[in-house]
Formats: C-alpha cells, sequence, structure tokens
C-alpha cells in the first residue's frame, strides 16, 4: 500500500517550462491509501491513443494530447512503469478495467445532470453513449 492520487492524468499535473519534468500534481480530493497500480490504471484509462475508437477519442471533448504523434503508447506506459518500479505487472488489465468502470460512473453521474437540465453544456449530451463505450471497454479488459 502507498498514498495514491487516484486521479492521476495528465491535466492534473505541472510540468517544468521544458517539460522534462514533472513539477506539481494537483486535484488531491480523491487520494487515499491503497494499491498503486490504481494510480497507475487510472492514469492509463485516461492515456488515449490515436488507434483507440472515436467514442473514447473525442468522449471528453476535444481528445487528448496524447493521441499526438511522440507521445508513448499504452504498452510503452507500462512497460516504462514496470521497468522503473519493477512492480508485477502481470494483472494490469484488472487494474485498467476497475478504472474504466471508474470513469464510467463519473460519466453516468455527469450525463444524468445534463437530463436534469442541472447543467446545459452541450459536450455532455452523448455522455450516455460514452459510458456505454467505457463500460465495454472495461468488460473487454475484464475478461482477458
Amino acid at each position: 500500500s502507498s498514498i495514491i492520487h487516484y486521479d492521476f492524468k495528465l491535466n492534473n499535473s505541472m510540468f517544468s517550462h521544458d517539460l522534462k519534468e514533472m513539477i506539481g500534481l494537483f486535484d488531491w480530493e480523491m487520494a487515499t491509501i491503497g494499491d498503486p497500480l490504481a494510480d497507475l490504471g487510472v492514469a492509463l484509462c485516461y492515456w488515449i491513443q490515436n488507434d483507440d475508437p472515436d467514442l473514447l477519442k473525442f468522449g471528453l471533448g476535444k481528445p487528448p494530447v496524447t493521441i499526438q504523434e511522440g507521445f508513448i503508447t499504452r504498452n510503452q506506459f507500462i512497460e516504462a512503469y514496470a521497468k522503473k518500479s519493477g512492480r508485477d505487472l502481470s494483472n494490469i488489465n484488472y487494474y485498467m478495467a476497475f478504472a474504466f468502470f471508474k470513469l464510467a460512473v463519473i460519466v453516468q453521474q455527469i450525463f444524468y445532470r445534463f437530463k436534469a437540465g442541472q447543467t446545459s453544456d452541450q459536450r455532455f449530451a452523448k455522455f450516455d453513449q460514452f459510458a456505454e463505450n467505457l463500460i465495454r471497454i472495461a468488460n473487454d479488459l475484464a475478461v482477458k
């Protein structure tokens, strides 16, 4: 066990001007004591690739920067993490599936607020489809 952020992703991070070092990490309200691979699973579910389905790439609005040329793939991310940490990542699909289910719950809650008229941001109009896609991805990972 260790302290985990549990919302570990690029848009919660601050980098040095030369982009060589992370110098800050924001949005700690979900931090807890837990399995550090849960943090990795969350980071990987936000680490979208160019070959991912459009609903995943565009589900949160604009596609994330990680689809651009020059970013490592999820598999490269996993390999680098394993090498640096020395941790066994043979069950990483479990952590990724859990993270995608977690994100689906968050997305569904936002869609509910949109349908109830509590927010009018049109980016949320298709979050029902986005949640379904996240659940499908989670399920696929869970049965691998």
